[in-house]
């Protein structure tokens, strides 16, 4: 068993059931060099590091933090759920939103959820999650409800205080976000920290999308340097729903996100796009497994990357049209920017058709910032770095435009925040 492995099951407090879960993870082990899945994404040198389970009493951190961020809005630090910092003023008739832990300290049917196994031995950090989460977000809006206020989920890591674990933390996340019949949301998650930590944060999050419901989601990563995160989002659509989502990764020393999303409704719709910023030396890593099993279907995947000093960006791109998925129209583009020598970028699209009558395409690049305009903005006066920065800025921020309003603000304005730090002078 991996040092990592051993810390980790040392926190662990759930039933039979749970146990036997965490067991199938501990036999296991972590996947190798050998795993298609994590070919790109060594995980040795985090199999030897220990984690301490973080205390359920979280650290202050200063409300001015959130001062950008307004209510209704659910607030967690270092994996716990903090009542002082949430709000749900504003929060609308036929909307639920609490955390995990309430659930379970009531029993709530809900949980049902909780049951869900994971077979593959390269799903072990979901296993782990199944296993170890005790906290998170429970998201329920009712059937033909509309909601016009962004909902803002935040989670903040922070030094522990005097007194509390001593090493690095780790906690383990899972949501549940539902949207019955007819109803419309927009949900703003925010990742933030108050100082370089090393923690690890594991999130598995599930997603319903009810016949035709719209939810927009938008997800801005700006957590620790020293961070390692695992997300794993996993998204179904029924018939004529529509799930639009914008990914910014700009935080953490290894983060690794999986988007596995089923179209089970016919003429159920998804606009799932994203920024992968690797700087320093940054590990990103973006994967995308969309499954189309309905009729007249479509995705829409615009995702791009830059990876600067010593960063490395990583991107598969999976899409599978099933049998009698007829209709569907399915595009994904991926683009990189490499602004260093040293930097790197994989790039992985995948397309598989078992289908007639469809549209599908594919494609990815990777190469450096154009010549002529660079020196075209140089020859008006522009500065080497501005301009770089400007045509930068431009390439990374297409995938925004997925979203309207407040949202895109607020992936403008985080992304804006970053971009001098990727561009070399």
């Amino acid at each position: 068993m991996s040092v990592l492995l051993d810390s980790l099951a040392a926190g662990f407090q759930g039933d039979a059931a749970r146990r036997s879960i965490l067991d199938e993870a501990l036999r296991d082990g972590l996947p190798g060099p050998r795993s298609e899945a994590w070919k790109y994404t060594p995980l040795r040198a985090l199999e030897r590091r220990s984690f301490d389970i973080a205390p359920a009493l979280p650290p202050r951190i200063d409300p001015a933090l959130l001062d950008a961020i307004p209510a209704p809005r659910l607030v967690f630090v270092n994996g716990r759920h903090v009542p002082a910092l949430s709000s749900l003023d504003g929060l609308p008739a036929g909307v639920s939103l609490r955390p995990l832990s309430d659930a379970l300290a009531d029993g709530d049917e809900v949980l049902r959820f909780l049951h869900r196994r994971f077979d593959r031995t390269d799903e072990v950090f979901a296993r782990l999650n199944a296993a170890l989460a005790g906290e998170g977000v429970l998201l329920r809006v009712e059937a033909d409800t509309a909601v016009d206020v962004p909902l803002q989920l935040v989670f903040v890591a922070s030094p522990q205080d005097a007194g509390g674990a001593t090493g690095d933390l780790a906690w383990h996340l899972r949501h549940l976000i539902e949207l019955r019949q007819g109803a419309s949301l927009s949900v703003v998650e925010h990742h933030l920290h108050t100082a370089d930590t090393r923690h690890l944060g594991n999130v598995l999050a599930h997603v319903h999308v009810a016949d035709g419901a719209r939810l927009e989601h938008a997800r801005v990563q700006d957590d620790a340097s020293g961070a390692t995160l695992f997300l794993r989002t996993d998204v179904v659509l029924a018939k004529e729903a529509e799930y639009r989502r914008v990914d910014v990764e700009l935080g953490g020393a290894l983060s690794r996100h999986e988007l596995n999303v089923r179209l089970e409704g016919e003429r159920a719709r998804l606009t799932a796009n994203g920024v992968l910023l690797g700087t320093g030396r940054r590990h990103v890593d973006t994967r995308l497994g969309i499954d189309h099993v309905a009729r007249d279907t479509s995705a829409e995947l615009v995702w791009r990357g830059a990876a600067t000093d010593r960063g490395r960006v990583v991107f598969h791109g999976g899409i599978l049209i099933r049998e009698g998925a007829d209709g569907t129209d399915a595009q994904l583009s991926n683009k990189n920017l490499l602004l260093s020598a040293d930097a790197g970028i994989d790039t992985q699209p995948v397309l598989v058709i078992h289908a007639d009558e469809v549209q599908a395409a594919h494609g990815a690049t990777v190469g450096q910032l154009d010549d002529n305009a660079l020196f075209y903005l140089r020859a008006r006066g522009i500065p080497e770095r501005q301009a770089r920065a400007l045509l930068t800025a431009a390439f990374v921020r297409e995938p925004l435009g997925a979203l309207d309003g407040p949202l895109r603000e607020t992936l403008e304005d985080a992304l804006a925040r970053m971009l001098d730090g990727i561009v070399s002078g």
